[in-house]
């Protein structure tokens, strides 16, 4: 047997040993990779804000945003769909291969049609300029399809280490290229070809780890998959729908850049909530995936109980956030960009309500149950259109907001009422009830803490949302293992340990 080989065989029985502290670690690794955005997404929005004034880069945001979707929707696709096709093959390369191409074959052919129709497209959302902007960050399309392909295989054949480093060129290489494309003159189109330019290294990054076929036919069937990912079409499209449209109606039926461009300031100010979704939900399927594989129902039904628990658990930190939102705004972006902090207030929460129901779907993907996702997910999307139409040009920023937070918050009680009916996975409502008792808590305390600059805001983020864990410690949210599992990962951190190829 050769060392790749051998090496894979570890992590495979080390999966087998623990499951369940495999996906935490793995959950871990990669959260700390899509947490570099963090830290490089908003020096490149603080960056971005104070180069291009609210105007350049609303205009920037809300090219970026359209883009965005119709890349992460292409990602959606199939994604579900491949996490489970992959982790329920024997041989993990035929599907694998299928897939890549598939995604490169959709994503060629969403760009082209983007390149074409792009001043209709600009048009219609009231800002001609947009349109040469949109065709340049079409280049972008295939590339990032691709990037998506290997992300899902890494995740499927559980190369959870691999999957948080190629995400961490990706967000270093992105603020390097930005700032010096943008520094030298280009200014719009040098953040875009700076994002095209991250894309294009993080595929790179990716074929070092793991290279599926691109050209050749390995044989797998690629109408398996579109059986598959039928109904997981439906669900992943129509997440994607209402996590952009509050942005896009904004900009439709308002018609200011300047407010898209508070708007996208403030989504971006949530995005350690939906990065942690990113890198909890695909590992968590997989992991599911497999001990259903293996016959071990049980620990797959407390594994996702536990997950639900996660999920609730970040509402606390949501509310820290929420009562911070205005000097967080200002401190990140700029005075101009003080509006920010009114939708930010509402939608952190959002992003928590998304969490949760990312999680009850990988849950219910996991155990067979995919058609139930549409259900869930098209009267969210009917409800999401309808109530930004009737809010969004009396209400605007605070109206976008509002419709999508209510309607994330109804989908996560629908999505953990499902999931107990359907598997029998109790709703945490323990956990619930010390969620909102601590987020209460911290609320008072976080509008209470005044603090402006940098230095500040950053002081009283830290210290109240270390407080946050230990609070539920307190008032015993973890049992004893929990506590076990806690101290062995504080003297010895995943990281120390990470998974072969």
């Amino acid at each position: 047997m050769n060392s790749t080989a051998e090496r894979k065989l570890g992590a495979h029985e080390r999966f087998r040993a623990n499951p369940r502290r495999h996906m935490a670690h793995g959950t871990f690794r990669v959260f700390l990779g899509e947490a570099l955005v963090l830290p490089t997404g908003l020096i490149t929005s603080a960056y971005l804000t104070r180069k291009l004034a609210p105007v350049g880069y609303g205009s920037f945001t809300v090219a970026a945003t359209f883009v965005a979707w119709i890349e992460w929707s292409i990602a959606a696709m199939f994604s579900r769909a491949s996490f489970k096709v992959i982790g329920e093959a024997v041989d993990w390369k035929p599907p694998s291969a299928a897939i890549a191409r598939l995604y490169g074959s959709i994503g060629i052919l969403t760009a082209v049609i983007l390149w074409f129709f792009a001043d209709v497209l600009a048009n219609l959302l009231k800002e001609p300029t947009l349109g040469g902007y949109l065709r340049l960050f079409a280049i972008d399309i295939p590339l990032f399809s691709l990037v998506q392909a290997h992300r899902t295989i890494l995740v499927g054949i559980g190369n959870f280490h691999a999957r948080a480093v190629v995400t961490a060129v990706r967000w270093i290489t992105r603020l390097l290229l930005i700032v010096l494309l943008v520094q030298s003159g280009l200014s719009i189109n040098g953040a875009i070809l700076g994002s095209i330019g991250a894309s294009l290294a993080e595929l790179i990054c990716c074929r070092y780890y793991v290279q599926p076929e691109l050209f050749r036919s390995t044989g797998f069937p690629v109408r398996e998959l579109w059986i598959s990912a039928g109904p997981l079409l439906v669900y992943a499209l129509g997440m994607r729908l209402i996590d952009k449209l509050d942005l896009i109606l904004l900009q439709g039926l308002r018609g200011s850049i300047s407010e898209a461009g508070a708007y996208g300031a403030a989504q971006n100010l949530t995005l350690l909530s939906s990065l942690f979704g990113g890198a909890f939900a695909p590992l968590l399927q997989s992991t599911l995936t497999r001990l259903m594989r293996d016959g071990n129902v049980e620990l797959a039904r407390r594994t996702g109980y536990d997950a639900l628990r996660i999920a609730i658990g970040l509402v606390p930190f949501a509310a820290i956030v929420s009562a911070a939102a205005g000097d967080i705004a200002v401190t990140v972006f700029g005075d101009s960009f003080r509006p920010a902090g009114v939708p930010l207030e509402l939608l952190i929460f959002s992003s928590i309500g998304f969490v949760t129901v990312a999680v009850a779907t990988a849950i219910l993907i996991a155990i067979g149950k995919t058609k139930i996702t549409v259900a869930l997910t098209v009267p969210l999307v009917f409800l999401a259109f309808v109530f930004h139409l009737w809010l969004i040009p009396s209400l605007g920023l605070y109206g976008a907001a509002l419709v999508t937070t209510g309607v994330a918050c109804l989908g996560a009680i629908v999505s953990l009422i499902v999931v107990n009916v359907l598997w029998q996975v109790k709703i945490p409502v323990a956990t619930l009830v010390r969620s909102i008792v601590i987020g209460v808590g911290a609320f008072l305390v976080s509008a209470a803490w005044p603090a402006l600059g940098f230095v500040a805001v950053t002081i009283k983020l830290s210290i109240l949302g270390a407080l946050v864990p230990v609070l539920f410690l307190v008032l015993g949210e973890f049992d004893a293992s929990e506590r076990r599992a806690i101290m062995s990962a504080l003297r010895r951190p995943p990281l120390a340990q990470p998974d072969p190829l």
